[in-house]
C-alpha cells in the first residue's frame, strides 16, 4: 500500500519540523495528546502553556468534518476542557455508517481571529503532476472547494513559484496578505514534495497579523518512500480509519511482510464474524470479498487479507496461524468457514506455501474441530496438484472437513458452497499434474486462422516501431501499437534465472527460432555466460555489469524487463530510456514510491515508451513473447493454450487474475490474443485505455475484455471511447472491488491504486457507467466467464471468428531439479548428513530447531551434544564438555601447537593458515592423547585386567600409555585442570568406574616417578568414556563406537584452537616480525670430515 493516511498530530510535527517558510509560522508544537490514561499532572508539566492559554479539543482519529460533527471544543480553559472530554472520552459514536470509539484527543492553543483571515489550501497527486488548491474562505462552511476554489498544476519534475501563487490562487486574497499566503504556500509544497506527502489539506489555514496558523489539518504519506524519508520521518505510526480498531495481530503481520520479500496483509473487519478468508494474490484477495458481499456475507465477513510474492513455508504458516488463532477466540451459533483461495498462481510453489497452512491447521485442529469449522480451498499454479493433495489429506488426517477444488472450478464458485448459495461439487479431478506438458493432450482442436496467421507470421512492423522516432518535431513520439513479435528481443535487468527459462521454455514451445532474452544485466557481478536450457540443448546467455555494454553489443532489443528492487528499479529504468532502441519496459517491482514513478511516466511519454508496470507480473502474447513469470509454468500455458494466439485481448490491474484470465479465456473462447498486466500501483506506467486502444487497432484481436478495479478513473476513458466511436469492438468488463461500499470504514485493498478517494473511482458506479456506455458487464465476477462466452459465440455465429485446427506444440523436457520437486524421479544422493537441516524456515541441529535450543539455553556443551553426539545430553553432561573446552583451551607458547601458529603469524600468514599450522601437530605426542588413553584403559577395564597387570603388560610391551606423564607437572605439583575437573565429575556423574580405574593405575606409576600422572588428556579421555556409558543416552555399543571414531580428540581440537586463535591475534597485535631461531639454541652436528 503506498498513501497512507496519518493523524493531525503526525502531519504538524512533520510540517514544524520541516517546513522553510518566511512567514511566521505560529504554535510550533504546540500541542498535547490525551487518551483515557493519559497523567494530566504529567501532560502539564510537559506542556505549561495548557494553564495559560485558551484551548481547543478535537478527537485525532482520521474523522472528517469534525466541526460539523460538533466534535471540536472551542475557546476553553483546562478545566473545560476536561468536562467537555467527559462525555466522549471512550465512548462509543457513529460517524456515517461506522461506529467506534473516541479514544485519542488533540488539544492545541485556541488562535482568536476573524472570518476573513480563514483560508482554505489543499494539495494532492494525480498522475499528471500535483493539484493546489487555495480558497479565500476557509472553516467548516467552506462548502464544496472543487468547485469554488483556485486550482493550479504543478506538472511532474516541475517547481512552485510565488509569481504563479500570486496570479493563478490568490485572485481573491486579501491584497496584504497575497505576499505571506504566497511564501508560505511555496514552502508548504515543497515540504509536500520533499517528505512524498500524497495529500496534504489544511482547513482552516488562518493568517493574522501575526503570522500563520494551522488549525486543522488532515494528511496521506507516500509510506513506500520509507527508505527515502526514515531520516525525516522517523518511525511513523499509521492509525486505522475510524470504526475499526488497531488489532496486533494486524501489527504482526505488517511487520512480517515488512521483513519479507513476499507481500502479507491483514485487516480485521469483525472479529466475531463467521467468514474468514486466506486468499492468495491482491487481485484475487478483493474478488473474494465481492463475491461474499454479492452473496449476503457482508455483516459476517471477519478478515479481509491477502499473501503473495512466493512466501516461504514458513512465512505461510505464520500467516496461517494468526488468522487460525482469531478465528477460534469465540464461537459463533452457525459454525464457521475458512475460505482458502486464490487464482492461479504465475511463480508461486503452491505446494510450499499449502505446507505451511497445513502445519497451522495440524496445530489448530482441535480448535478449529471445536467451533465447528468447514474449510473450502481453491488454488491453482505451479505444484497445485502436491498442495491440493496435501490440503485433502490433512482433511481426512484430522477430521476437518476441508473441500478442495483446482483449475477446473471457477475461481470463486466455492464462496457459493461455503454460504449454501450451491452445493458443494463432488465431482473426482482429473489425474492432472504439473509434469502433464511432458505430453502432447490437447482436448481442443481448433483455433482460429485469423489470429494464428496473423501473430505468426508477422514481422515487427518497422512503421510502428520508426514511428516514436520520426514523429513531427515538437510532438511526442508516438508509441508503437504493436509491442511483441515472433522475432522480439529482451534484457533481462537481475539475476532472475528461473524467468529466464521460463521464458525460453515459452519461447521453444511456441515454436520460435531463437530466444526471446537476448542477455542479462546484473551489476554486481562482472560480465560472464549463464547456462540455459533450449529445449533439450544447453545454451549460454551473456550477462552484462552495466546496461552500456548490453545495448552496444545487442542492437537488436527493444524490450527491457526490470525485476530490479523498488530501491533501484527507478534509477535503472531512468537509464534505459536513454537508449533509443528501447521501445517497451517492464517493470517488476511492488513499492516504488509514486513520485518516482511518475518521473518514469513522464520521461516514457516524452521518448515514445511503453510502460508496463510498475508492481505487476508482466505480459504475454501467445506464440510471440511473454514477460517474465506471466503465465505461470509450462502445464499451465498449455491448459490455456498459451502457445498459439486466439481473438481474445484483455487487460487487468492484477498478475494473478491476469492467469485467472487466462484459465478463463481458453475454457470460453479460442483462446488469448495478448494480455497485459498493467500493475497495481496507483500511477502505473501504461493505462487501460492505452491497451484497449492498440487491440482496436490490432486486426487479430476480435473481442477486449478488461478486468478493472476501484480506484482511479481510467475505466470511464473505455466509456467515452465506446461512446465516441474510436473502440467498436466488444468489449467484455468488470470492475473487482464492489464490497468497498458496503464496508463501514475504508478498508486499503492489496494492490496500492486499490482505493476510492470519491463515488465515482467505486467499482459499482464504474460498472454502470461502463454498462450505459455500451460494454458488456457481468452482474458478478462469477458471471464473467459466461458474458465472454455470450460474447464469443455470437462472433463465431456472425463469422467474424473462423475457429482454425489446433496444432500440437513441440514437447519441452522438465528440469531435473522441479521433477524432482515433484517427486517424479529419484538419485541417490551424493552426501547424507544427519546432524542438521538448514533448508527450511529455520535451522535444524538434530531435529532440534535453533530457537529451541536458544528457549532451552542449551550452550555450547549442549549443542555439541546434538551435532557430535545427535543428542539432547543432560545439564551436567552440557557443563562437563564446557568444562573441557575451557581447561583444553590453552598451555603456553611453548607447546608445539601454539609455537607453529605463532611462527605462522609472525610469517605474515592469514588466521586459518596459522591455525592449521598448529592443528596439524596435534597427534599421539601432543594433544591426541584422548582417543588413545579412552581406548587403552577401556580395553584393559573391560578386559578384567587388574591396574598393575595394565601396568606391567604396557611395560612389557614396550608401549606407553597414553594420558600418562606430564612435563612439567607431578604429584606433588598437581595440575590444577585435573583436579577441577575430578572434582566435578565425583560430585556429578552417576558412576566413575573406568576414571576409578585409570587414578588406580596413576597410584602404581607415581610411585615409580612422580611425573607420571594422570594428565588432562587422560583424564578427559576416561571420563568421557564413563560419560558416554552412564549418562542414560547412548547404549554400549554406541558409546564404544564414538571412542572409536576419534570424537574424543574432537574435544582437545575444538578447545585448543580457541588458544591457537588468541596466540595468532596476540603477534598480530604485537606486531612482530618474521621468526629466526638462534643459532646458540641449535646445536650444529656434522660428519666429522664434513667439518672439515
Amino acid at each position: 500500500m503506498s498513501a497512507k493516511a496519518i493523524s493531525e498530530q503526525t502531519g504538524k510535527e512533520f510540517l514544524y519540523k520541516h517546513i522553510c517558510t518566511t512567514a511566521a509560522v505560529q504554535n510550533r508544537f504546540h500541542y498535547a495528546n490525551v487518551t483515557a490514561e493519559t497523567d494530566w499532572n504529567r501532560l502539564v508539566q510537559d506542556h505549561p502553556w495548557l494553564l495559560t492559554e485558551r484551548l481547543v479539543v478535537k478527537p485525532d482519529q482520521l474523522i472528517k468534518r469534525r466541526g460539523k460533527l460538533g466534535l471540536v471544543g472551542v475557546n476553553l480553559d483546562l478545566q473545560g476542557v476536561k468536562e467537555w472530554l467527559k462525555p466522549r472520552l471512550m465512548k462509543e459514536t457513529t460517524i456515517g455508517k461506522a461506529k467506534g470509539l473516541l479514544k485519542n484527543f488533540l488539544i492545541e492553543p485556541f488562535v482568536p481571529h476573524k472570518q476573513e483571515e480563514e483560508f482554505y489550501v489543499c494539495i494532492y497527486a494525480a498522475r499528471e503532476g500535483d493539484y493546489v488548491l487555495f480558497h479565500h474562505e476557509g472553516g467548516v462552511d467552506v462548502g464544496d472547494v472543487d468547485a469554488k476554489a483556485q486550482k493550479l498544476l504543478v506538472g511532474v519534475d516541475e517547481k512552485l513559484n510565488e509569481d504563479a501563487v500570486k496570479q493563478q490562487l490568490l485572485k481573491h486574497a486579501p491584497a496584504n496578505r497575497k505576499e505571506i499566503l504566497a511564501n508560505f504556500l511555496v514552502g508548504l509544497f515543497n515540504l509536500y514534495e520533499d517528505l512524498y506527502f500524497t495529500y496534504l489539506e489544511i482547513n482552516p489555514l488562518v493568517v493574522t497579523k501575526d503570522g500563520v496558523y494551522v488549525l486543522d489539518m488532515a494528511a496521506k504519506i507516500d509510506a513506500t518512500a520509507d527508505y527515502i524519508c526514515k531520516a525525516k520521518w522517523g518511525d511513523v505510526e499509521f492509525p486505522p480509519p475510524f470504526g475499526r480498531e488497531a488489532y496486533p495481530e494486524e501489527a504482526y503481520i505488517a511487520d512480517l511482510d515488512a521483513k519479507s520479500g513476499a507481500s502479507l496483509k491483514l485487516t480485521l473487519l469483525n472479529p466475531r464474524g463467521r467468514i474468514w478468508t486466506m486468499v492468495a494474490g491482491g487481485g484475487a484477495s478483493v474478488v473474494y470479498s465481492d463475491t461474499i458481499c454479492d452473496l449476503g456475507g457482508v455483516n459476517e465477513l471477519a478478515n479481509y487479507g491477502e499473501y503473495s510474492g512466493a512466501p516461504s513455508e514458513q512465512q505461510t504458516y505464520d500467516y496461517a496461524k494468526t488468522i487460525l488463532s482469531l478465528m477460534t477466540r469465540e464461537k459463533h451459533p452457525e459454525g464457521k468457514v475458512l475460505i482458502i483461495g486464490g487464482s492461479i498462481a504465475n511463480f508461486t510453489n503452491v505446494a510450499a506455501t499449502f505446507k505451511g497452512i497445513v502445519r497451522a491447521i495440524r496445530d489448530y485442529q482441535d480448535a478449529l474441530k471445536e467451533h465447528e469449522v468447514t474449510i473450502f480451498v481453491r488454488r491453482g499454479g505451479p505444484n497445485y496438484q502436491e498442495g491440493l493433495r496435501v490440503m485433502g489429506e490433512v482433511g481426512k488426517t484430522t477430521g476437518i472437513p476441508i473441500h478442495v477444488f483446482g483449475t477446473e472450478t471457477h475461481m470463486t464458485a466455492i464462496v457459493g458452497m461455503a454460504l449454501g448459495h450451491r452445493p458443494i461439487a463432488n465431482q473426482p479431478r482429473g489425474a492432472a499434474h504439473t509434469a502433464n506438458f511432458l505430453l502432447n493432450t490437447s482436448s481442443s482442436n481448433v483455433t482460429p486462422t485469423s489470429s494464428r496467421t496473423q501473430s505468426f507470421c508477422e514481422v515487427k512492423s518497422e512503421t510502428s516501431a520508426a514511428a516514436a522516432q520520426k514523429s513531427k518535431p515538437g510532438t511526442p513520439p508516438v508509441k508503437a501499437t504493436t509491442l511483441f513479435s515472433k522475432h522480439t528481443k529482451s534484457i533481462v535487468w537481475g539475476m532472475q534465472t528461473r524467468a529466464v527459462q521460463g521464458m525460453l521454455d515459452f519461447d521453444y514451445v511456441c515454436s520460435r527460432t531463437e530466444p526471446s532474452v537476448a542477455c542479462m544485466v546484473y551489476p554486481f557481478t562482472g560480465d560472464h555466460k549463464q547456462k540455459f536450457y533450449w529445449g533439450h540443448k544447453e545454451i549460454l546467455l551473456p550477462v552484462y555489469k552495466n546496461m552500456a555494454d548490453a545495448m552496444k553489443k545487442h542492437p537488436e532489443v527493444d524490450v527491457l524487463i526490470s525485476f530490479a528492487s523498488l530501491r533501484s528499479a527507478y534509477d535503472s529504468t531512468m537509464e534505459t530510456m536513454q537508449y533509443p532502441q528501447i521501445r517497451t519496459i517492464a517493470i517488476i517491482a511492488e513499492g516504488i514510491p509514486e513520485a518516482l514513478t511518475r518521473k518514469i511516466i513522464k520521461k516514457a511519454d516524452e521518448k515514445g515508451i511503453t510502460i508496463i508496470g510498475p508492481a505487476t507480473v508482466g505480459g504475454i502474447k501467445p506464440g510471440c513473447f511473454k514477460i517474465g513469470n506471466t503465465g505461470g509454468m509450462l502445464d499451465n500455458i498449455l491448459a490455456s493454450k498459451l502457445y498459439r494466439p486466439g481473438s481474445v485481448a484483455y487487460v487487468s490491474r492484477s498478475g494473478g487474475m491476469s492467469n485467472e484470465l487466462n484459465n478463463i479465456i481458453s475454457r470460453t473462447t479460442d483462446g488469448v490474443y495478448e494480455g497485459v498486466a498493467i500493475g497495481g500501483d496507483r500511477y502505473p506506467g501504461s493505462v487501460f485505455m492505452d491497451h484497449v486502444l492498440r487491440y482496436q487497432d490490432t486486426p487479430g484481436v476480435k473481442m477486449i475484455v478488461v478486468l478493472g478495479e476501484i480506484g482511479g478513473n481510467e475505466e470511464y476513458k473505455i466509456c467515452q471511447g465506446i461512446k465516441e466511436g474510436r473502440i467498436t469492438k466488444p468489449v467484455v468488463c468488470w470492475c473487482i472491488g464492489t464490497c468497498a461500499t458496503m464496508f463501514s470504514s475504508e478498508v486499503q485493498f492489496g494492490h496500492a491504486g486499490a482505493c476510492a478517494n470519491q463515488a465515482s473511482e467505486t467499482a459499482v458506479a464504474k460498472n454502470k457507467a461502463l454498462k450505459e456506455a455500451g460494454a458488456f458487464v457481468p452482474k458478478s465476477f462469477d458471471e464473467l466467464g459466461e458474458v465472454i462466452k455470450s460474447v464469443y459465440d455470437d462472433l463465431v455465429s456472425r463469422g467474424v471468428i473462423v475457429p482454425a485446427k489446433e496444432v500440437p506444440p513441440p514437447t519441452v523436457p522438465m528440469d531435473y531439479s522441479w521433477a524432482r520437486e515433484l517427486g517424479l524421479i529419484r538419485k541417490p544422493a551424493s552426501f547424507m548428513t544427519s546432524i542438521c537441516d538448514e533448508r527450511g524456515q529455520e535451522l535444524i541441529y538434530a531435529g532440534m530447531p535453533i530457537t529451541e535450543v536458544f528457549k532451552e539455553e542449551m550452550g555450547l556443551g549442549g549443542t555439541l551434544g546434538l551435532l557430535w553426539f545427535q543428542r539432547r545430553l543432560p545439564r551436567y553432561a552440557c557443563q562437563f564438555i564446557e568444562m573441557c573446552l575451557m581447561v583444553t583451551a590453552d598451555h603456553g607458547p611453548a607447546v608445539s601447537g601454539a609455537h607453529n601458529t605463532i611462527v605462522c603469524a609472525r610469517a605474515g600468514k592469514d588466521l586459518i593458515s596459522s591455525l592449521t599450522s598448529g592443528l596439524l601437530t596435534i597427534g599421539d605426542r601432543f594433544g591426541g592423547a584422548l582417543d588413545a588413553a579412552a581406548k587403552q584403559f577401556s580395553k584393559a577395564f573391560d578386559s578384567g585386567m587388574l591396574p598393575m597387570e595394565f601396568v606391567n603388560k604396557m611395560k612389557k610391551d614396550g608401549k606407553l600409555i597414553m594420558g600418562i606423564g606430564h612435563r612439567v607437572k607431578s604429584i606433588n605439583n598437581p595440575d590444577m585442570r585435573v583436579q577441577i575437573l575430578k572434582d566435578f565429575v565425583k560430585q556429578h556423574f552417576p558412576a566413575t568406574q573406568l576414571l576409578d580405574y585409570a587414578l588406580e593405575v596413576e597410584k602404581i606409576t607415581t610411585s615409580k616417578k612422580p611425573n607420571l600422572i594422570l594428565n588432562v588428556d587422560g583424564f578427559i579421555g576416561v571420563a568421557f568414556v564413563d560419560l558416554l556409558r552412564t549418562c542414560g543416552g547412548f547404549t554400549r555399543d554406541e558409546a564404544d563406537e564414538f571412542v572409536e571414531i576419534g570424537a574424543l580428540n574432537g574435544i582437545f581440537v575444538l578447545g585448543r584452537s580457541m588458544g591457537f586463535i588468541g596466540h595468532y591475534l596476540d603477534q598480530k597485535r604485537l606486531k612482530q616480525g618474521l621468526y629466526r631461531h638462534p643459532w646458540d639454541d641449535i646445536s650444529y652436528v656434522l660428519p666429522e670430515h664434513m667439518s672439515m
